[in-house]
């Protein structure tokens, strides 16, 4: 169906959304009082949607989020399905709270974990939950044990732009290969939160000129929106593009294919679980109408 309406062969990579339930309820989560609601993939749902993308789109990674997606008692049926049976590539972004256990049972078929931080220390535990940076550290020291690729996300706000590099140093000695910065939306909780929001562009410039000083050994991709002017405003050239990075799929089964329509409720398409296909929900609203842009991430 995708193809159909849109001339896309080819999705790279499916991020699903397994579930909303969550332990935290962080200052900027863009799914806001979605936190609270019952909506998730049971595991042969999850793994349906997966086998489809694969057969259909050629997708050949899967990022498994929520929510929490350590708190759903079917991730290791998905993970090893994903990994063992379909080849492909699997990565989790976790906040890394008290998840050892589960951690240990499905690390041979986890190829990347990214460990979500808000800066260092108190800084993070304020936007997140008391006692989660030092957890979160400790399932990196754990990954790394097991043998398991590790990366870290953070989302850029007033509160922890000045501790960007000193979270990446941090990232480095704990062995992670990436840091990627995200722009703060103000969608879901991050909307009640405009304290959050960048104020001064000015800056991101000095961000970026203390990232290519710095000399840092891990790599940091960052939202090219993270920038004086913002990313580009560029969509999809006439007839559209015939293959795209990724979608993104959450657990009510809404597909969205921009990061900037995430949360939004400006999908597309929807994935209808009982019956495994894609159908097109058009509205005046939706991403392709509105023709919202994709983010750009690039080095820094």
């Amino acid at each position: 169906m995708i193809q159909d309406v849109t001339g896309i062969h080819r999705i790279r990579m499916l991020y699903l959304q397994l579930l909303y339930r969550c332990n935290f309820t962080c200052q900027h989560c863009f799914h806001g009082e979605r936190l609270k609601q019952a909506d998730t993939f049971t595991g042969d749902e999850a793994v349906g949607l997966i086998r489809f993308m694969h057969k259909e789109y050629g997708t050949e990674v899967v990022t498994l989020l929520g929510g929490e997606p350590f708190l759903h008692r079917e991730l290791p049926h998905v993970v090893r399905y994903t990994r063992q049976e379909l080849g492909m590539r699997v990565e989790i972004c976790t906040k890394g709270y008290r998840i050892e256990r589960r951690l240990t049972e499905i690390a041979p078929y986890v190829d990347l974990l990214r460990v979500s931080l808000e800066g260092v220390a108190d800084t993070n535990d304020t936007i997140r939950r008391q006692g989660s940076y030092h957890a979160a550290l400790s399932t990196l020291n754990l990954a790394r044990e097991l043998g398991v690729t590790t990366a870290a996300t953070m989302t850029v706000t007033s509160r922890n732009i000045d501790e960007v590099l000193p979270l990446a140093r941090i990232m480095q000695r704990f062995g992670a290969v990436q840091l990627k910065l995200h722009c703060l939306r103000p969608v879901g909780n991050a909307a009640g939160h405009p304290e959050l929001l960048v104020a001064d562009p000015t800056a991101y410039t000095r961000l970026r000129n203390d990232l290519r000083t710095e000399g840092l050994s891990i790599e940091v991709i960052l939202d090219e929106d993270l920038s004086e002017g913002g990313a580009a405003e560029t969509c999809a050239p006439a007839g559209g593009p015939r293959e795209i990075e990724r979608i993104e799929a959450d657990p009510r089964g809404a597909l969205t294919m921009s990061c900037k329509a995430v949360g939004k409720d400006s999908h597309a398409f929807w994935y209808e679980k009982a019956v495994g296909r894609i159908v097109h929900q058009p509205s005046a609203a939706d991403e392709l109408t509105l023709n919202v842009p994709d983010v750009v991430y690039g080095r820094a």
